[in-house]
């Protein structure tokens, strides 16, 4: 069972994944969802600011490495052009409630550019100053202070996640990110003191030098700083495609018995501490939002993960971000350099994108019910979607027989629900759903 635990899910955020976006749907198929989309539907929005000053050899994202913060001025001239060409095509909706800053390092810029974009942000879009908004940052502790926590807590920020990854200095040295404890503990310190809702500590498994014991003490350090929420991240290690994978040493990663016993360490550990699974890697307090959310029926997922408020469009503003409005999914230009030149040539800067067709849009609506509601019900998915969901899904289902004989899923005629084993192994559940994915362990 605990092989089914050792994948990592983000990819099945949206679906289908961005890898699969075509070129033929470019600018223009963002420009008509966002003419048709109506004014009443909320909209969450997506900031991409990928500069850091420091490289992690285990980083797979779109990164803009950098010393000097005014090196960001430029591209942040780009990320105006860009909210200005969107906002055009939008009919007047409501205050932006759903608002998030993720990288790179966003605490990267300095407290000036912070504050300018924030208020540009809320000139093109306006942005609620209502108590239940979520406006949420992603910090490197090494990046930020006190003072950072304070500017934005001013500004309206209201949720943090704070990089963790490991506080075991070996496989800190390992990836090159050497972060002592009192970092990530003054901010937290500080984040409670000034009122922040809610603050995430994310971890990373299957690191170089990483062990089930150093790992765990590891954990025991980040439950008793008592975040809200705690995300635990698989490193899939692809040196092909993220460059600074290649300096990490291949005979340095814990084989496959290894990941597995941190991850049995793990499970543990956060059942023992009163962590609510809430799935995907993500765990939560008992009295935090999204395990409201999960027990009342109401939690949803977008494109940062999961979510207590209504699902929405989203809109992704940056180099490599990605917006989903209506059907229509699209990604930004994955490159700086073709980023810049779309904007400096008044385009919207959409590399690819899909639209989704009826059987597409099926799968997502069963994925969904599964990750959020943990239950799927095929005879409510045929009545929402207008066709007979059991036929059309018949080969995922015949995909999905293994997990019921394991007793990861319980069938009762048309309906299939999670069962906690299942829970931890729901990104294999997911890939069922998806054809030309390997959903066995």
């Amino acid at each position: 069972m605990l092989q089914l635990h050792d994948h990592d899910g983000s990819h099945y955020l949206t679906y289908p994944p961005p890898e699969r976006y075509s070129a033929e749907v470019g600018p223009e198929a963002l420009e008509q969802a966002l003419r048709e989309r109506g004014g009443a539907r909320p909209l969450a929005l997506h900031v991409h600011l990928p500069f850091c000053r420091q490289a992690c050899r285990f980083c797979a994202s779109q990164r803009v490495p950098s010393r000097d913060s005014r090196q960001a001025e430029p591209y942040l001239s780009r990320l105006d052009r860009e909210m200005v060409l969107v906002s055009r095509l939008l009919s007047e909706s409501p205050p932006v409630e759903r608002l998030h800053w993720g990288g790179g390092a966003p605490a990267f810029l300095s407290l000036d550019q912070m504050g300018d974009l924030f208020d540009r942000l809320d000139a093109r879009f306006g942005l609620s100053g209502a108590r239940g908004r979520d406006f949420s940052i992603e910090i490197d502790p090494r990046e930020a202070d006190v003072f950072t926590l304070r500017h934005l807590q001013a500004l309206g920020f209201n949720r943090l996640s704070l990089g963790v990854q490991e506080f075991d200095l070996r496989v800190q040295r390992a990836v090159n990110r050497v972060q002592p404890r009192v970092l990530t503990e003054s901010l937290v310190d500080e984040a409670e003191r000034l009122g922040f809702r809610s603050l995430n500590l994310d971890l990373i498994v299957g690191l170089p030098l990483q062990t089930p014991r150093g790992f765990g003490d590891t954990l025991e350090q980040v439950i008793a700083m008592a975040p809200a929420h705690i995300t635990l991240h698989r490193y899939a290690h692809l040196p092909q495609r993220y460059r600074p994978q290649q300096e990490i040493r291949v005979e340095e990663l814990p084989d496959a018995a290894t990941r597995l016993a941190i991850l049995g360490e793990a499970r543990g550990r956060l059942q023992a501490a009163g962590y609510v699974h809430i799935g995907l890697g993500h765990f939560a307090r008992r009295d935090d939002s999204l395990a409201l959310a999960l027990s009342e029926g109401r939690l949803a997922r977008d494109l940062q993960g999961y979510t207590s408020h209504p699902p929405g469009d989203q809109l992704g503003l940056g180099v490599a971000a990605i917006s989903r409005v209506g059907a229509t999914l699209t990604r930004n230009a994955r490159q700086l350099e073709e980023y810049e030149a779309a904007l400096d040539a008044s385009r919207l800067p959409v590399a690819g994108g899909l639209r989704p067709g009826p059987e597409q849009r099926l799968r997502a609506a069963a994925m969904e019910a599964l990750a959020c509601r943990r239950e799927l019900d095929l005879t409510a998915l045929s009545r929402e979607y207008g066709c007979n969901a059991g036929v059309l899904l018949a080969d995922d289902l015949q995909r999905l027989a293994p997990f019921c004989e394991a007793g990861l899923l319980e069938r009762q005629g048309e309906r299939l629900r999670l069962t906690p084993d299942g829970a931890w192994g729901l990104t294999r559940l997911l890939a069922a759903f998806d054809p030309g994915a390997d959903p066995t362990p």
